[in-house]
C-alpha cells in the first residue's frame, strides 16, 4: 500500500505541520503524564481508524516501557481494570472530544467535571491540546491513505 499523496515530503504540508508539530510539542512538554497522553493518542486513532498513528503511538509506548497488556485493553479500556482513574477520565474526555459529530452535546459535564477531578488547569489544557493535535494528525493520514507499520520509536525525534 502507497500514500496518496507524499504529504510528509510536500513543501506546503511541511508548512501546516510545523504549526502543527508545534501545538503537539506544547502538550508533549506538559505535566501531563506521558503514560496518559499516549494512551490518549492510541485511543483516538483507534476511533478514527488511523493505522499510522496507532502503530507509532504503540511503538513509542512499548519503547517508553509501557506494558503491553495496557496497550492491548486501550479499545475496551472501559471492561479493563489495569488504568488508573485519571487515565480512565482523559480516555473518556478523548472519545468524547473525538466523537462530537455522535453526540449530540458534544463533551458532556460529567465527562468534563471527571476529567477537572484529576487534572489540574494545566494539563487540562494540555489534554484538550493533545486531542486536537491527534485528531488532526489522524485526519491527514487517514486522507492520504498513510500506510503502517514502518514506524520505528523516536523517528520523528
Amino acid at each position: 500500500m502507497e500514500s496518496r499523496l507524499n504529504y510528509f515530503g510536500h513543501s506546503l504540508a511541511g508548512k501546516a505541520l510545523k504549526h502543527i508539530n508545534s501545538a503537539n510539542k506544547v502538550a508533549s512538554d506538559s505535566t501531563l503524564p506521558a503514560a496518559t497522553q499516549e494512551l490518549v493518542k492510541i485511543r483516538v486513532s483507534q476511533i478514527n481508524g488511523c493505522a499510522f498513528c496507532t502503530d507509532m503511538h504503540t511503538k513509542d509506548a512499548i519503547a517508553a516501557g509501557e506494558a503491553m497488556q495496557r496497550l492491548h485493553l486501550v479499545a475496551a479500556w472501559r471492561e479493563a481494570k489495569v488504568y488508573t482513574d485519571a487515565e480512565r477520565a482523559a480516555l473518556e474526555l478523548a472519545e468524547q472530544g473525538t466523537r462530537i459529530a455522535d453526540a449530540a452535546g458534544g463533551v458532556t459535564d460529567e465527562a468534563w467535571t471527571n476529567a477537572a477531578k484529576h487534572f489540574d488547569e494545566d494539563q487540562l489544557v494540555a489534554l484538550i491540546s493533545l486531542i486536537a493535535v491527534i485528531n488532526a494528525y489522524n485526519r491527514v493520514n487517514v486522507v492520504t491513505q498513510q500506510p503502517a507499520g514502518d514506524y520505528q520509536p523516536g523517528q520523528f525525534g
